[in-house]
């Protein structure tokens, strides 16, 4: 396995992404504390992001609003603009392309890239290169850290570790010594249940998670990860394979009027028909649906079989049967809170193995043209013009076209 001798990687992070779109599109919140929240009007929620201003007076991502305005009495929440984020990523990367090739887009705000020799040898020009672009082109309200190392987990360690604005360089010939002052929480790819199993194991900062031995972690993972990170972390050129594709989904935050069982069955198949368009679009067939309650103080999920389809009707028939389950099971008088659909157990539509005892294959393909029709309807007009049964979106709309960091919506997603 290679042991690169000079930063080969760029992880590049934007800062407070979501709230700075809001900035550089709405003149009035530059140089304020700002938070992006799901709804208008709405204090029973929480600040899924927030600005520079917002971060030096104490607010945090995922803040409930009534802690944020404890903390911050002037902020100001802005209802989130999905759209927006998603054009904004794209002229992004439009600019930050022109002056260094993109490896992978990782999420939304972040990316990575790889240096070529010449640029190994001074990576802080680089990033210089791509703040004074974005400076000059697109202006000074979106900010983004840049960290360079041998390998991308590095890279983002340093780049997380040069916030905000940073543009920090991590030399192989300077580790681990920086690697020294991070706490083992702070990691990616350890999360709250193997960070325990490290304190079980008696591993409890950087310099006893460096000493361990590579079969120690993939032990402690239970899997090979634990081992592609003893040596990403010891400066190896390692990369993770690519995963396979294995659901499509869409979740919700109920709206306040939208949080009885009828009107969650509405938004529930208005998501899963979003979802569907998703995975026909890249020619995937489902052969379960999932569906997931968010209640009050506790939680309901059920789902139902089918003979690997990927139609409208023959989907949403199946959410009916999961409904029935869940509407028998569940109090008249629940409040759904939180909402999840999910079309799992894929195969490749022109790969899937028909099922020869329900012989329906028929019905299939009557039901596959009919939606293909839909869709090609749909993408023509830029809008759900047509559907299978009522298409009312919840307030709040952007329904299947939400804010995510680890999705980047397409336009289709958005009608």
């Amino acid at each position: 396995m290679r042991k690169p001798t000079q930063p080969e990687r760029l992880y590049l992070d934007f800062d407070g992404f979501f709230a700075s779109c809001e900035q550089f599109a709405h003149p009035h919140l530059r140089g304020k504390p700002v938070g992006v929240v799901p709804f208008d009007g709405v204090d029973t929620t929480c600040v899924i992001a927030c600005s520079r201003e917002a971060k030096k007076r104490g607010v945090s991502n995922v803040m409930r609003v009534a802690d944020a305005r404890r903390i911050c009495p002037d902020i100001i929440l802005q209802p989130q603009n999905p759209d927006l984020y998603r054009r904004a990523h794209n002229a992004l990367l439009a600019e930050i392309s022109m002056v260094i090739p993109i490896d992978a887009v990782k999420s939304i705000d972040e990316l990575t890239c790889r240096l070529d020799p010449r640029q190994q040898q001074n990576p802080r020009a680089v990033g210089d290169a791509i703040k004074a672009r974005l400076e000059k082109l697109v202006g000074p309200w979106i900010k983004c850290s840049i960290g360079y190392a041998a390998n991308r987990q590095l890279a983002k360690m340093a780049c997380k570790a040069g916030k905000p604005d940073g543009n920090m360089v991590w030399h192989p010939d300077h580790m681990p010594g920086p690697l020294l002052g991070i706490r083992i929480a702070d990691v990616p790819g350890i999360g709250k249940n193997i960070l325990h199993r490290l304190w079980d194991a008696r591993i409890v900062d950087m310099e006893d998670l460096l000493n361990t031995q590579p079969k120690q972690l993939r032990a402690i993972w239970g899997n090979v990860t634990g081992e592609r990170l003893w040596y990403a972390l010891h400066g190896y050129d390692i990369q993770a394979p690519v995963s396979e594709r294995g659901m499509y989904g869409h979740g919700r935050v109920m709206p306040p009027s939208h949080r009885t069982l009828s009107t969650a069955k509405s938004v529930s198949r208005l998501l899963l028909v979003k979802a569907a368009r998703r995975m026909r679009r890249d020619g995937w067939s489902a052969s379960r649906v999932f569906l997931w309650l968010g209640l009050w103080e506790s939680s309901w999920n059920g789902s139902a079989y089918m003979p690997a389809i990927c139609d409208d009707p023959g989907i949403l028939r199946a959410l009916e049967q999961v409904w029935a389950e869940a509407q028998a099971a569940l109090p008249r008088r629940s409040v759904i809170a939180r909402l999840n659909v999910t079309l799992g157990e894929l195969s490749k539509t022109e790969q899937r193995q028909l099922d020869l005892l329900t012989n329906d294959e028929p019905e299939r393909q009557r039901f596959e043209n009919v939606t293909g029709a839909i869709d090609q309807l749909n993408r023509k007009y830029g809008r759900t013009l047509v559907s299978v049964g009522l298409w009312t979106p919840p307030p709040g709309d952007h329904a299947g076209g939400k804010i995510s960091y680890t999705r980047i919506p397409s336009a289709e997603d958005f009608y």
